[in-house]
């Protein structure tokens, strides 16, 4: 099962570094094997080799340049990073990007290897007009994708749940993440308002191969809790 923590705009550097450390001396001690990623912030990003993969938030398509505001592969590789999130909602409606520019991002970091998140989801007023609106919506998130790129991992997650506490049934989540099984042999991780609370019941779900955690994995020790829930569902 693949764990993975976005830790968006939160934590500073040494935080962020004492914060890796103790997720780092979890896996260790508990002999958890899964994949974890951790996603910090821009300026947070550093140097880091063990069993937590770290990977970038956000990174513009290009190797340098004058793109004030922005990193790209250049900074990226300095820290030997190779793995980034691309097309996360609040990039997608709080920042505005468009598809076309979510292609050229994961077309660019795809030719470099990269392993790559890709985020999927519906605002509530695409999943209130029905499931045929909902898929058609996020069947327009794929376009341009490619779906069978072997460092693909897919998230979906659905955009009125981020940051509310809601989530979505059990049921909706078998049955989303049965429809996206079709568009992608990825994994497939579900990224909703994930917490300590939810995580196990969330992970032993048909189709769910692990989850994309925001605010709630700002605990380390509630993230090092899901940790351990994937682990013990994998034995």
């Amino acid at each position: 099962m693949i764990i993975a923590a976005n830790l968006k705009t939160n934590l500073t550097r040494e935080k962020t570094a004492k914060y890796i450390a103790e997720v780092e001396s979890f896996l260790s001690k508990n002999s958890i094997s899964e994949e974890v990623f951790v996603f910090p912030a821009t300026s947070s990003l550093n140097s880091h080799s063990g069993a937590v993969v770290v990977g970038a938030q956000n990174a513009y398509p290009t190797t340098n340049g004058a793109f004030t505001g922005e990193i790209g592969y250049e900074q990226l590789e300095e820290f030997g990073i190779k793995t980034i999130l691309i097309g996360h909602s609040e990039r997608r409606h709080i920042i505005g990007e468009t598809q076309e520019e979510l292609v050229k991002k994961f077309n660019f970091y795809k030719e470099l290897g990269f392993k790559i998140i890709y985020c999927v989801g519906e605002p509530l007023e695409i999943r209130e007009a029905g499931f045929d609106s909902m898929m058609e919506y996020i069947s327009a998130q794929y376009e341009g994708i490619d779906a069978l790129y072997e460092n693909l991992i897919v998230a979906y997650e659905p955009v009125w749940a981020i940051g509310t506490g809601l989530t979505p049934t059990n049921e909706d989540i078998v049955a989303i993440h049965a429809e996206l099984k079709k568009k992608s042999s990825a994994p497939l991780l579900y990224g909703g308002s994930v917490k300590v609370t939810n995580a196990a019941e969330v992970l032993a779900l048909d189709g769910v191969d692990g989850v994309l955690v925001g605010s709630a994995a700002l605990y380390a020790e509630h993230f090092c809790t899901m940790c351990e829930y994937a682990q013990s569902l994998s034995k």
